[in-house]
C-alpha cells in the first residue's frame, strides 16, 4: 500500500481493478466446476470478493483521505489566523505537488504574519513613546486607545481606554475645551503668563472596521516656539544692529568732518556732508518705519473696492503695465491701504530686479472663489535657495535691503485669508502671485 502512494491516482484505480477482475475470473471458473449455471458461479465469485475489494480500496485510499482531512483542517486554521501547521506527504505526483504548494503557501503566510507583527510592534513602540499625546475615539465617543503621553497629560498616568471622551474633556482646562469647541485644528495656551504652555490640537476622522473614528493629537510646542522665538530675536537684533551701524557710523564721521570744516572755515564743502547725513538719517528712518509697520500690522478693514480705481491710484505711485479691459467692473473686498502697501513693495522689487520698465506688469484675473494678482518682471529671477527663503522676515540679497518687503506682503495676504507664492518665469524674470479670497 505504501508503494501505491507513489503512483498517480488513476494508476491506483487501474491496478486494483485489473487485480480483482483477474481474481474474479479465475474464481468464477473454479466455481463453475461445481456450480451451474455459469452466471450463478460468477455471482458467487463476486459476492466472495466484494468485501475484500471494499477493504483494499478503503485501505489504499486511507492515506489520501487522511491528507484531505489534514488539508481541510489547515485551511480552517489559516482562516482563523493560525499559520503554524505544515503537512508531510511521502508520495509523488499530483498529490505531492499539492502538498508542496500548500506548505509553500503556509510558509509565505507565516512570514507575512511575522512581518506584520514586527511592524505592529514597531508602530506601537513609536506611538507609545512619541511626545505627542494621541487619543483614538470611537463613534460612541469613548476612548479606545491612548498612548503614554496622553495618559500623563489627561489622566495623571492612568489608563484612559473605555472612558467617555466628553467626560474627559470636562476635566480638561478651559482653554482645551474652547479649542475642541472651535473644531478643526488650532493652537491654544494653558496656564498664566509666568507658567504658560502652548499646544497644537489636530483632529482627523477616518473609518476603522467600517466605523468612523476620530484621532486626536495634542502636541506641546512651548519649547520649540521659544527656541524659534529666541532665534528670531537674535536675527532681529543682528539686522537692526547692522542697519544702525551702517547709518550711525557715517553720520558720526560726517558730523565730525563737518565740525572740522566749519572750524577751518571751509564752508563750501559743508553742504555735501550735511546732504549725506540727511540721506543716511532718512534711510534709517525708513527702515525703522518699515519694521514698525511689519511688527504692528493691524487687522484688515475689509471694504468693497473697484479694481479699476484701485489700479489707477496705484499707477500714480509706480510704473507698470496692466490689461485695463480685464479689470473693468471687478470688485473685491480688502483693506485698500494694506493692499496698496503690499503691491507697492512687489512692484518696486520688480523694478529693482534688473527688469526693463516696460517688462513690469500687473495681471489680475478671477480664480475659483478668489482673485489672483500676478506681479511680473523680466529681471534675473531667483535661484532655488533664494526662492525658498525670500518670504522670510529679514531675508534679503540686496546690499541695503531690510528683508521686510516680501515678508510684509505675505503678512498682509495671509491676514486677508489669502496666500502668496513666487516662481521663475520661462524666458527669465519672476512671477509673484497673490491670491485673495472673496
Amino acid at each position: 500500500m505504501r508503494a501505491l502512494k507513489r503512483l498517480p491516482l488513476s494508476l491506483v484505480f487501474a491496478a486494483i481493478a485489473v487485480l480483482y477482475m483477474s481474481v474474479a475470473v479465475g474464481l468464477a471458473w473454479l466455481l463453475s466446476q461445481w456450480i451451474t449455471p455459469a452466471w450463478l458461479a460468477a455471482s458467487v465469485a463476486v459476492a466472495l470478493l466484494l468485501p475484500l475489494l471494499v477493504y483494499h480500496v478503503r485501505r489504499a485510499f486511507a492515506p489520501m483521505n487522511s491528507l484531505f482531512r489534514a488539508l481541510a483542517g489547515s485551511v480552517a486554521s489559516y482562516r482563523d489566523g493560525d499559520y503554524s501547521f505544515g503537512l508531510s506527504w511521502q508520495g509523488q505526483g499530483d498529490l505531492g505537488d499539492l502538498v508542496a504548494s500548500h506548505n509553500r503557501l503556509g510558509e509565505a503566510l507565516r512570514e507575512q504574519r511575522l512581518a506584520l507583527v514586527q511592524r505592529e510592534l514597531l508602530l506601537d513602540t513609536m506611538v507609545q513613546n512619541t511626545p505627542v499625546a494621541m487619543l483614538l475615539v470611537d463613534p460612541s465617543l469613548h476612548v479606545v486607545h491612548a498612548n503614554i503621553a496622553a495618559r500623563k497629560m489627561l489622566g495623571e498616568g492612568r489608563k484612559l481606554e473605555g472612558q467617555s471622551f466628553d467626560v474627559l474633556k470636562q476635566r480638561m482646562p478651559e482653554a482645551v475645551r474652547e479649542a475642541f469647541a472651535r473644531g478643526g485644528d488650532g493652537m491654544f495656551t494653558v496656564g498664566d503668563e509666568d507658567n504658560e504652555e502652548i499646544y497644537h490640537l489636530a483632529r482627523r476622522m477616518f473609518r476603522l472596521n467600517g466605523r468612523r473614528h476620530e484621532l486626536v493629537l495634542l502636541r506641546q510646542l512651548t519649547a520649540e516656539l521659544r527656541r524659534q522665538e529666541v532665534q528670531t530675536w537674535k536675527k532681529v537684533i543682528r539686522v537692526i544692529s547692522h542697519e544702525l551701524n551702517n547709518s550711525l557710523a557715517p553720520i558720526a564721521s560726517l558730523a565730525h568732518s563737518g565740525a572740522e570744516l566749519l572750524r577751518r572755515g571751509q564752508l563750501e564743502r559743508l553742504p555735501n556732508a550735511l546732504a549725506t547725513i540727511e540721506e543716511r538719517a532718512r534711510h534709517l528712518e525708513g527702515f525703522i518705519r518699515e519694521y514698525a509697520r511689519f511688527a504692528k500690522l493691524p487687522t484688515p478693514r475689509l471694504e468693497s473696492i473697484e479694481w479699476s480705481r484701485f489700479i489707477a491710484q496705484l499707477r500714480t505711485q509706480v510704473e507698470f503695465g496692466c490689461d485695463e479691459a480685464a479689470i473693468e467692473g471687478g470688485i473685491a473686498r480688502f483693506d485698500a491701504a494694506q493692499m496698496e502697501q503690499a503691491l507697492l513693495n512687489l512692484l518696486k522689487n520688480a523694478h529693482e530686479s534688473g527688469s526693463p520698465a516696460h517688462g513690469v506688469r500687473l495681471d489680475l484675473r478671477r480664480a475659483s472663489g478668489a482673485w489672483r494678482v500676478d506681479v511680473l518682471d523680466r529681471g534675473s529671477g531667483m535661484n532655488e535657495a533664494v526662492l525658498a527663503n525670500a518670504l522670510l522676515p529679514f531675508y534679503s540679497t540686496k546690499r541695503n535691503g531690510t528683508g521686510l518687503g516680501l515678508a510684509l506682503a505675505r503678512e498682509i495676504a495671509e491676514a486677508h485669508g489669502g496666500r502668496i507664492a513666487l516662481l521663475n518665469r520661462e524666458g527669465g524674470g519672476l512671477c509673484v502671485s497673490l491670491v485673495l479670497p472673496d
